[in-house]
């Protein structure tokens, strides 16, 4: 908990130093350009689309007859945007957090392990292509379950659960990953996934309901679908901030715990040390024997 805390305040502070703040600008201008251009030739075409199948479907038919005879006809009209944003909105979370994963996050335990662990020892147990992979298949995988988890989203609780905690597993093996890449051996990483999977996966859901906030406030809104393209860059901002300050709290925390580890493996305890030199200090019975018998001689 100590460790948790600690790098949590860590995290917060760095966040605020105009370094990481710059940084947060390249992954954010890349984003943008690639969800406004997506949104400028897809967006007409995407929504079309959707109101065919909608208008396709006798059971979206039934509901909508039943919204105007309660008085909420023009729901029809927002149904479309919405589920277009709600679509989208996870993978820009995701293409977000691999931006600032390739962009951001190597410079930013750059600056924790120099700031903070300048006589950390580098034994770059992967590669970038290593990392890439890593990244690339947790991401796949994080994809496939939540195509998996859909259906149940259409039970109320389980959408505030499912979907967080999925991009809080991927964000805890992506940003740990690449906290331990450069400075611990593989061995190294396994052990501190091993011991501290739990803190470290906590984080991730806790990141995971930084990201998810925003989506389920906007997307609450009939407004929003609106006014979705021109709030892109913010939301896109905000992802970017979120997974910077992920970026930071694993790197805080993962090098702490390398180092911890690190001392644990170097530090002999001192009743072992005791015993030692005495083992070495005393001779075995047959070696006094044999002396004493050469001195009566």
């Amino acid at each position: 908990m100590k460790l948790f805390l600690n790098s949590f305040w860590r995290a917060v502070a760095y966040c605020l130093r105009p370094r990481v703040i710059a940084l947060s600008f390249l992954p954010l201008a890349l984003m943008v350009a690639l969800a406004l251009g997506l949104g400028y030739f897809y967006w007409d075409s995407t929504l079309e689309w959707v109101r065919g199948v909608l208008e396709a479907s006798s059971v979206v038919n039934a509901v909508w007859q039943w919204l105007q005879s309660v008085g909420a006809g023009s729901f029809k009209l927002v149904l479309a945007p919405l589920l277009v944003i709600l679509v989208a909105t996870p993978v820009i979370v995701m293409l977000s957090m691999l931006t600032v994963a390739v962009l951001m996050t190597p410079a930013l335990t750059m600056l924790v392990a120099e700031r903070r662990f300048p006589g950390l020892e580098r034994r770059r147990g992967g590669s970038i292509a290593l990392s890439l992979a890593w990244a690339l298949s947790s991401t796949v995988l994080a994809l496939i379950a939540l195509v998996i988890s859909i259906p149940l989203w259409l039970v109320p609780p389980l959408i505030l659960v499912l979907p967080p905690l999925i991009w809080g597993w991927l964000t805890y093996r992506v940003m740990a990953f690449d906290a331990l890449v450069e400075h611990a051996s593989a061995q190294e990483r396994r052990e501190i996934f091993r011991r501290h999977r739990g803190w470290l996966l906590g984080m991730g859901v806790f990141c995971g309901y930084l990201a998810a906030a925003p989506s389920l406030i906007w997307a609450s809104s009939a407004l929003f679908a609106a006014t979705f393209v021109f709030l892109v860059p913010l939301l896109i901002w905000i992802y970017t901030l979120v997974f910077a300050f992920s970026s930071l709290w694993f790197a805080h925390y993962c090098l702490a715990a390398l180092q911890i580890l690190r001392s644990e493996a170097v530090t002999v305890p001192a009743p072992a040390l005791a015993a030692a030199d005495a083992h070495a200090l005393t001779l075995p019975d047959d070696t006094s024997s044999s002396i004493n018998t050469n001195n009566a001689r």
